[in-house]
């Protein structure tokens, strides 16, 4: 990589000059500019390869293992001796990332601005994406210098992260004097940062570029910092992450990732955001995708299925065409909602996804009519909204109309299928035994154009705060259904927010669902058993298993919340017409 071939150059000059030397004599050899040379003296300082040294202008020295002392110059080391490990990568001045993130937390908890765990998320996802972009544009910087080229910055010198987040001087320390805080730097966020970089959504060249991603992130999201004490103490931590390597990144997913899940756990509405990582892991398992394939997600909530598929995925790139076609014509997202299509983005890159492609659009409002074959994919995999209703003008997108949002989706996602694709679709367990006209027309739809092969019976209290109880569809497009596996998954316990669903729950499923076994919890059905008029595919286990257990006051009270939600958005409807 660019920054590994100037850390080796710094090296390497370093160690010729005996294995230490004085910043100004160590520059004037190497050639480089000021922010060049400052730049990477201080990353290899935090990964621990030199120290400084004291002295007028300052002295850098090579370290050794443990000691950190000066090293011999070259030449003097034995033969095969080893040279100095560096420090793990998940440390920052000794500080883990995880503790970062968790000082992050600490600092929003007392900040007035940010009250819940959808705040947190949120306020930490714009800080991160700007020390994300500040760390992309280093390294090309540091790549086209390599190459003797000249690298055009997308953000301009007086909004960059090191001129008002984390200055520094020519010595590379932080600069208090020139680092706003209080006030100013509330002020200077909200009057000229923000409004720089919403911006570039107008001045972006094309939809498809980072530019616009930038004025479409910051054109939806705002600062709730009301303090800007504790907006300077949250950018300092933020300032301790590094996006430089894919084991850095890789940690810092996973930290997010725990982030979403606290989101989901929160209750309300913050389960729209999450669906539980092993439940989509078992999906990938089933649907199979392939490098070379298309994933779409219309309904991409934090992006958790194409996060997933990437990691499914990356392990079989067996070239660099194979990663090139991984991170730029694989995975296709879009998500109506602005705090979701941030923290979609932030997820995808955090891990490994550098450019997203994620649209921020109301999928619904497309009429799929219109969808062409370029428009199709060959694997769809979503988690679309539970309950919501969609207006009049949108159902009239679709042949099926309803107000039903995940059956609007549900259509979109069939007909955004190529012939012979697959898909794995979670929708309420409703869906299989509704006995309105839109419902059954649906399932006769999706029996006579799909081969729906595989049903899940999830348990209640898979997805926290959803109060609902869902099923996941698997089809393929193309053929009609003639025969379809039931599996009614029972974890043999009550599933809760301190319970949650893991890899060892979905085991069975996995293996049974391999070769359509039967089994106590397993059993298939001819579509020819299925009645011809009300099409129903209700979850009824002829082994006898269908006795439902009692729920847990955790799940009453999740039902409780989700119907308080329904209620308050119905009453906010009616107080807007008066």
């Amino acid at each position: 990589m660019a920054g590994e071939g100037l850390h080796g150059r710094f090296l390497k000059a370093l160690e010729e000059l005996g294995g230490g030397a004085g910043n100004g004599r160590l520059q004037s050899g190497l050639g480089w500019a000021d922010s060049t040379y400052w730049r990477v003296q201080r990353a290899l300082v935090e990964e621990g390869l030199i120290i400084k040294g004291r002295g007028r202008g300052g002295s850098v020295s090579l370290a050794t293992r443990g000691a950190m002392a000066p090293v011999p110059a070259a030449g003097a080391r034995k033969a095969g001796a080893k040279s100095a490990p560096p420090r793990p990568l998940a440390k920052r001045n000794g500080t883990t990332f995880q503790q970062i993130f968790k000082n992050i937390d600490d600092v929003l908890w007392k900040e007035a601005g940010c009250t819940t765990e959808l705040d947190y998320t949120e306020q930490t996802s714009w800080m991160l994406f700007l020390k994300y972009l500040d760390d992309l544009e280093e390294a090309r910087a540091a790549e086209a210098l390599l190459q003797g080229a000249r690298y055009a910055r997308i953000i301009d010198e007086a909004h960059r992260w090191g001129a008002w987040a984390a200055p520094r001087t020519a010595a590379g320390a932080f600069d208090h004097d020139r680092a706003k805080t209080g006030d100013d730097l509330i002020d200077y966020v909200n009057r000229d940062l923000f409004p720089y970089l919403q911006g570039f959504k107008a001045r972006a060249a094309a939809t498809d570029t980072v530019e616009y991603k930038i004025g479409e992130i910051f054109g939806e999201i705002k600062a709730k910092f009301q303090s800007g004490y504790s907006l300077r103490d949250a950018l300092e931590l933020v300032d301790g992450l590094r996006f430089r390597s894919q084991a850095e990144k890789h940690e810092l997913s996973h930290l997010y990732e725990a982030k979403i899940k606290n989101m989901g756990n929160a209750g309300r509405n913050g389960g729209e955001y999450y669906t539980p990582r092993p439940l989509i892991r078992a999906m990938i398992q089933v649907v199979k995708p392939a490098i070379g394939e298309r994933i779409y997600d219309g309904a991409a909530g934090s992006a958790g299925f194409l996060c997933e598929a990437y990691d499914y995925l990356l392990p079989k790139a067996k070239n660099t065409a194979d990663r090139e076609t991984l991170q730029k014509r694989t995975f296709y997202a879009k998500e109506k909602k602005s705090l979701a299509y941030v923290i979609a983005i932030m997820n995808m890159i955090l891990h490994g996804i550098d450019a997203p492609n994620v649209v921020h659009t109301n999928t619904l409002t497309e009429n799929i009519a219109d969808l062409r074959e370029r428009d199709r994919y060959e694997v769809v995999m979503a988690n679309p909204p539970f309950g919501g209703k969609e207006r009049p003008e949108v159902q009239q997108n679709f042949p099926i109309k309803t107000g039903e949002t995940a059956f609007l989706f549900l259509q979109h996602f069939i007909k955004s299928l190529k012939a012979g694709g697959r898909a794995a679709i979670v929708i309420k367990n409703t869906f299989l035994s509704n006995t309105d006209n839109a419902a059954v027309a649906l399932r006769r739809e999706l029996l006579t154009s799909c081969a729906l092969h595989t049903v899940l019976d999830m348990p209640g209290g898979t997805f926290q705060g959803a109060g609902v109880k869902t099923v996941v569809l698997f089809f393929e497009k193309g053929r009609s259904t003639r025969k379809i596996w039931f599996y009614k998954l029972d974890p043999g316990r009550s599933l809760g927010k301190t319970n949650a669903l893991n890899d060892a729950d979905m085991a069975e499923f996995m293996k049974l669902q391999a070769g359509f076994d039967d089994s106590d919890r397993s059993w298939s059905v001819e579509v020819g058993n299925v009645h011809a008029a009300t099409c129903d595919l209700s979850v009824r286990n002829p082994n006898g298993r269908d006795e439902e257990k009692l729920r847990t006051p955790e799940i009453i009270l999740a039902e409780f919340a989700a119907l308080d939600s329904a209620t308050a958005r119905i009453l906010d409807r009616l107080r807007a017409l008066l």
